[in-house]
């Protein structure tokens, strides 16, 4: 009896220390991760997460949009999965898309401290989405053009006549600069744009790129792409010029396009979220996208540039709401669709 005994009290002291011994396992840290969904260029973005990962430790795990569904392919993925969110996090290559995902209930508002000092042209006023690190919407044009067009509109004229070439204007910063001309001119004068631009015989590529790299072979003369798409062709040697569009007074002004920030409502990593918005939000980020090869503009006051890096306080900005441009691009989807050949 007594062995018994002796038995009963070891067993009743072990199972509390073996119950104590699963709960401390179980309140050990889990390995903190964030996802992002990423419609950045992969060579330009996939650095700036890497940083992130080893300066804090958190796991990164992105998803990056291909070429061919630029902006519109991790967007889309976004809202299929509204009622049960995968990502944490957006970094979008625009604000347009972003301002989408805020008007579908796919956003959720965050006001980052490292936001401070970003205009709030640049911002959504209720924190939904974030700006940073710029591009602009620029003329490029070959060196053998000796009287360069000068505004967006004039690549409408007689004089450009099969000289022009344009990304496809369903998907990218093309898509959005369309819909920005809609809200700056009105419908009907941005559809006799649109309609004079193809019947003066604008050829459509598949990317930003593939126009500028048209331009500067001298298949095209002029091309209406991103700023770092023209920059990158100046570094390079290439016989063409970088022109910013609509700089008189009065004029339309120039389409800026910056990066946006987006936390996603409902994500399973928001602390994480929260810390790796606050670093792409970060002036550091931007110096380092303003020096690295995509050469985007920064934001905040006062970060360092490359001398052929614009600084935006010398920039005449089209004055536009990106709210309204992103309905806007909803809207004329379908009259895009019939113009492109679709």
């Amino acid at each position: 009896m007594r062995r018994l005994a002796v038995c009963a009290v070891t067993l009743s002291t072990l199972l509390p220390l073996a119950a104590c011994s699963r709960r401390t396992a179980s309140l050990k840290p889990q390995a903190q991760r964030v996802v992002v969904y990423v419609s950045e260029d992969q060579v330009f973005s996939q650095p700036v997460l890497e940083a992130f990962q080893k300066e804090t430790g958190i796991e990164v795990r992105a998803v990056y949009d291909t070429e061919e569904a630029k902006s519109t392919g991790v967007m889309n993925r976004l809202m299929a999965e509204k009622d049960n969110p995968q990502a944490d996090v957006y970094w979008a290559n625009e604000p347009i898309r972003a301002e989408v995902l805020r008007q579908r209930g796919v956003a959720e508002a965050y006001d980052s401290p490292a936001a401070e000092g970003i205009p709030a042209t640049f911002r959504d006023p209720e924190g939904y989405w974030t700006g940073f690190s710029a591009r602009l919407r620029v003329l490029i044009v070959n060196d053998a053009v000796e009287k360069p067009p000068r505004s967006v509109l004039d690549l409408a004229d007689r004089t450009w006549r099969g000289k022009v070439v344009l990304a496809n204007p369903l998907f990218g910063t093309t898509t959005s600069h369309m819909a920005a001309l809609f809200v700056r001119l009105g419908d009907a004068e941005a559809r006799g744009f649109l309609d004079r631009l193809k019947a003066n015989g604008v050829r459509l590529t598949t990317s930003n790129g593939e126009s500028a790299d048209q331009v500067a072979a001298g298949q095209a003369g002029v091309s209406l792409v991103d700023s770092d798409d023209a920059i990158n062709r100046v570094r390079r040697g290439d016989p063409i010029r970088m022109i910013v569009p609509d700089q008189e007074p009065g004029g339309l002004g120039c389409f800026v396009v910056p990066n946006a920030v987006v936390l996603i409502h409902g994500g399973p990593h928001p602390d994480a979220a929260r810390r790796l918005a606050d670093y792409l939000l970060s002036p550091d980020t931007e110096r380092r996208l303003a020096e690295a090869d995509c050469a985007q503009i920064p934001l905040h006051a006062g970060v360092p540039v490359p001398k052929d890096v614009p600084s935006l306080g010398s920039i005449r900005v089209m004055k536009v709401s990106y709210a309204a441009v992103a309905r806007k691009m909803v809207e004329i989807q379908q009259e895009l669709k019939a113009w492109a050949g679709y």
